[in-house]
């Protein structure tokens, strides 16, 4: 195996997209968490849907975690 012969590794995202992404996807993450938790402080045991809450918090969260992870590679931490 020679290391001459083999290609070199290219990200799948470029890097300078890295910044909007991170700033985008953990925007969408932050304003779906204030939904979340606006909908929880302002409903009553009575008209709760738990189906509701369980997707906004998922979409949530998935937001968020690869927001995280751009923010992350953008800053130079190569996860």
């Amino acid at each position: 195996m020679d290391i001459s012969k083999m290609d070199r590794y290219a990200a799948p995202v470029h890097f300078s997209s890295l910044p909007l992404l991170a700033t985008v996807l953990c925007g969408v993450g932050l304003l779906l968490l204030a939904a979340f938790t606006m909908l929880q402080v302002t409903s009553t045991k009575y008209n709760r849907n738990v189906f509701k809450e369980l997707f906004i918090a998922a979409t949530s969260s998935i937001f968020l975690g690869f927001g995280s992870v751009f923010l992350l590679l953008w800053v130079g931490i190569y996860v």
